[in-house]
């Protein structure tokens, strides 16, 4: 099952644009993109297949936590973490 995974860390300085970018280029792999311009938090949204909700979270913060060091960024504690499955995903259909 697919899951979308969100995970924010915090540092202790605002991130700059390029920063971002480089998460975001780290994370493309992954489906992800990345935020954080100008704030002390940065995150990524990774999309990842796990069989559960556990799982999911646990290999989007691996590859989180990778591409944080990828992108040279500080690592700091990790403040969220959100993950929503495919088959929870509303549709909008109503």
């Amino acid at each position: 099952m697919r899951w979308s995974v969100g995970i924010e860390a915090e540092g202790d300085r605002a991130v700059s644009r390029e920063e971002v970018v480089e998460l975001a280029d780290a994370v493309a792999a992954s489906g992800g993109i990345a935020s954080g311009i100008g704030s002390k938090r940065y995150g990524a949204t990774l999309m990842v297949q796990a069989g559960s909700r556990d799982e999911a979270v646990d290999k989007a913060t691996e590859e989180f936590t990778r591409a944080v060091a990828a992108a040279g960024l500080p690592a700091g504690p990790i403040v969220r973490v959100e993950a929503v499955g495919e088959h929870e995903a509303v549709d909008g259909s109503g």
